[in-house]
């Protein structure tokens, strides 16, 4: 098979520090002391590829540089690189640039490392040279801040069984939507996604994340996340730290707390104070100097991602820190309904700890019930 293998350099740098995205921000997350994370988010999943066996039934057609070939170097693989000048802070106008390319050559995938910007790109350039009836399937492996798009593979590694189960002439395809968030607006604390446009992409809907649902505006469903956060309210140490991560079910708990919490931000409350829109050193600062420290999380709609995605604040270092008892997941009833799969995920960006979480956890569904789930 020949595939199409691209990476934009500077996907999810934005995350730990708190930015909510790196569009337009990449030199204010370097300032903030970013670290590029998708040389090697690619790096994983052709290690992955290599893993399964299935790199040997591959054709790889790739960029110049830290696009592509740096990662395919590093890991020993060979490929046919694209002629084309890439700078060293690449432009969406380089993905682009790469993706007609790679449509003219016949690829028959396109895998990307990036997030949700990228495959806006990726859409743009591949409708801009072929239909959409004889364009070829497009994988997101996963290196954004949020990645709202149902076209991302869970992780990396789940993203190389995807490419083996293609390979094999295992799997389908299907459209997935492809969102277009708002990054400014999304810093300001107010949730603005639209439908972008659709691309066509592998059906496996074990190792394909989906898009994002929404979370409900309904009384009964208010109703439901405010008795959540009560029983949440009787379980939590009164004198622990807490780091709240992102969303409407979060943001119960601190309404009960009478804060005002940032919707899209991961927050940090102890006795009254609130620390708005945390990074991951200043998370870090507070388990230094508090003993009890515990997180409360809800996972995305659909998706039933609990870590990685829009609270990469929240390190690996930091989740072994807190440790899973002291993780505290809170799901309405139709959220849980709503999960592909009926069970959750977590994609930290450390496969260790991913293994380490994995199994059942307990989640808080109403007031005084919960139920076990399996994070897969």
């Amino acid at each position: 098979m020949k595939m199409g293998f691209l990476v934009n350099p500077i996907a999810g740098m934005g995350g730990k520090v708190g930015l909510k995205g790196t569009d337009g921000m990449v030199k204010r997350a370097v300032e903030l002391g970013a670290k590029p994370i998708a040389l090697q988010r690619g790096i994983e999943f052709l290690k992955h590829l290599m893993m399964l066996g299935v790199n040997k039934k591959i054709e790889f057609l790739s960029c110049p540089a830290n696009m592509g070939s740096a990662e395919l170097r590093t890991v020993g693989l060979s490929a046919s690189i694209l002629p084309m000048d890439v700078p060293e802070d690449s432009t969406a106008d380089d993905t682009k640039k790469a993706v007609k390319q790679m449509v003219k050559r016949g690829v028959e995938l396109i895998s990307f490392v990036g997030g949700d910007g990228t495959a806006r790109d990726i859409m743009d350039a591949v409708l801009e040279v072929s239909t959409y009836e004889n364009s070829p399937p497009v994988l997101g492996v996963p290196s954004g801040v949020k990645m709202y798009s149902g076209i991302f593979a869970t992780s990396p590694a789940d993203a190389a069984y995807v490419v083996e189960a293609l390979v094999n002439e295992e799997a389908q395809t299907t459209d997935f939507e492809i969102i277009d968030a708002d990054e400014d607006a999304i810093r300001e604390d107010h949730f603005a996604v639209r439908l972008y446009g659709l691309l066509k992409g592998p059906l496996m809907p074990m190792y394909i994340q989906g898009s994002k649902q929404v979370s409900s505006v309904a009384l009964d469903e208010r109703e439901n996340q405010v008795a959540t956060a009560k029983f949440a309210m009787e379980e939590m140490d009164p004198e622990a730290a807490l780091i709240l991560c992102p969303g409407t079910t979060v943001r119960c708990v601190t309404d009960l707390l009478g804060v005002e919490k940032t919707l899209l931000g991961v927050d940090v409350y102890r006795k009254g104070t609130l620390l708005k829109d945390a990074n991951e050193e200043q998370i870090q600062d507070t388990i230094d100097r508090w003993k009890r420290v515990q997180i409360v999380v809800s996972p995305i709609g659909r998706q039933g991602i609990l870590f990685g995605r829009g609270n990469q604040q929240i390190s690996p270092d930091i989740i072994r820190r807190v440790g899973k008892d002291n993780i505290f997941v809170l799901a309405t009833k139709a959220k849980i309904r709503g999960i592909e799969g009926g069970k959750l995920r977590v994609d930290t960006g450390d496969e260790e700890l991913d293994k380490q979480l994995a199994g059942f956890i307990r989640v808080m569904t109403d007031y005084r019930e919960w139920r076990l789930m399996l994070i897969e």
